[in-house]
């Protein structure tokens, strides 16, 4: 049984610091059900993505919708936990399990007043002083040695980044950046940079997943979810090649199989660009260009607007921001604004089929923690 989203919805990515974690998802949660056609009373299952929220965020959300009585799922798996609430939600509506789902993604990162976010303290690695910022500034560094490649390279992709949320009325920031801007910016970790660094803040999206059987009933633009893949990283301890991120390609060549399409016919890709040296990485590794072009693919322009594929039109989580359980979702719906042709501005014309990637968690002896990639196709 084939899914589809029918309606989604978030709200601006920023700092909310009267909000709790329902009075952040309760707005776009009401708002995917009322857009989707259906009565609250028809949503059969909630999953809800998250991080930090504490117990039973989702039916803390969902108890002023009118949704009652039904299955609420709490999901935390890192950056991808929103991402991950929706493979549950997939998963459930192939089955044969539910012909509707509502999937939320949400997280509050201001409640730790800023820097790092914290990690488990039982992680060997964690013990010693690893943080994200620091782990992505080692892959920076790799990067840097083994491409012809150089600081500029990944300001510029900052640099993409800001001009693409500058369309974005839901980025948390706007503002366009230069190069020199970004370069001399408060130094974070050698070779990054802050503006090279995703924003910490709150946010929260949602959206409506239904069966074909369902969707046929309603009179509104759809997008199937052609493939969906979810990975946990494969313990290695010793050497880690720091720019070949194995579960991130496992995830997308999985994802793409099942949905029978190549990389190369991607219109759309939301991938995971924590820091600028990221989106580098995965465009190897989701195939969007050949081990070793990164760098050849972003300068030719490759990578955005007139391009082979546009990355990141959100602008990204450098730009639109990333509260963790938020984000997997928020690219959900930004995908789907775009094959329903609702993007406004920043509107990937006729676009067809389109991919969301995130992936998070530092664990010792891991690439990464956890990955889900989702392929879509209009619908």
């Amino acid at each position: 049984m084939t899914a589809y989203v029918v309606s989604g919805s978030m709200i601006r990515f920023g700092r909310y610091p009267d909000s709790g974690y329902a009075g952040l998802a309760t707005g776009p949660a009401r708002a995917a059900v009322t857009d989707s056609g259906l009565a609250p009373d028809r949503i059969e299952r909630v999953f809800c993505g998250h991080s930090f929220g504490g117990m039973l965020v989702g039916q803390r959300v969902v108890k002023s919708l009118g949704i009652r009585g039904i299955p609420v799922v709490n999901v935390e798996n890192a950056c991808s936990g929103g991402a991950t609430a929706l493979h549950q939600a997939v998963r459930a509506i192939a089955s044969g399990e539910c012909d509707s789902a509502l999937v939320i993604g949400v997280d509050k990162l201001s409640q730790f007043g800023g820097g790092t976010l914290p990690l488990v303290m039982e992680d060997p690695e964690v013990k010693q002083g690893m943080v994200m910022p620091a782990m992505y500034a080692m892959r920076a560094q790799r990067f840097l040695h083994e491409r012809a490649a150089d600081v500029r390279d990944l300001a510029a992709v900052a640099v993409k980044a800001h001009d693409h949320g500058a369309a974005n009325p839901y980025a948390q920031y706007r503002k366009r950046v230069t190069v020199e801007e970004v370069l001399t910016s408060r130094p974070i970790a050698d070779p990054l940079t802050l503006l090279q660094c995703c924003p910490t803040g709150d946010g929260a999206a949602a959206v409506v997943v239904v069966s074909e059987r369902l969707r046929r009933t309603l009179d509104r633009p759809t997008a199937w979810v052609a493939g969906s893949a979810l990975h946990s990283g494969a313990l290695s301890y010793g050497h880690r090649d720091m720019i070949r991120p194995v579960i991130s390609g496992d995830s997308a060549r999985d994802a793409l199989s099942e949905a029978g399409v190549g990389a190369d016919e991607l219109d759309v890709v939301e991938l995971h660009d924590a820091f600028t040296v990221a989106e580098l990485v995965y465009y190897e590794a989701l195939g969007l260009c050949g081990p070793g072009e990164a760098v050849d693919f972003f300068r030719r322009g490759d990578s955005t607007y007139g391009g082979q594929v546009v990355v990141n039109p959100s602008g990204g989580l450098l730009s639109k921001g990333h509260p963790v359980g938020a984000s997997g979702v928020a690219q959900v719906v930004e995908v789907f604004w775009h094959l329903t042709d609702q993007a406004g501005a920043r509107q990937v014309p006729s676009a067809a089929w389109a991919m969301t990637h995130v992936t998070g968690g530092g664990i010792a002896g891991l690439d990464h923690g956890s990955c889900a990639v989702h392929v879509f196709g209009r619908g």
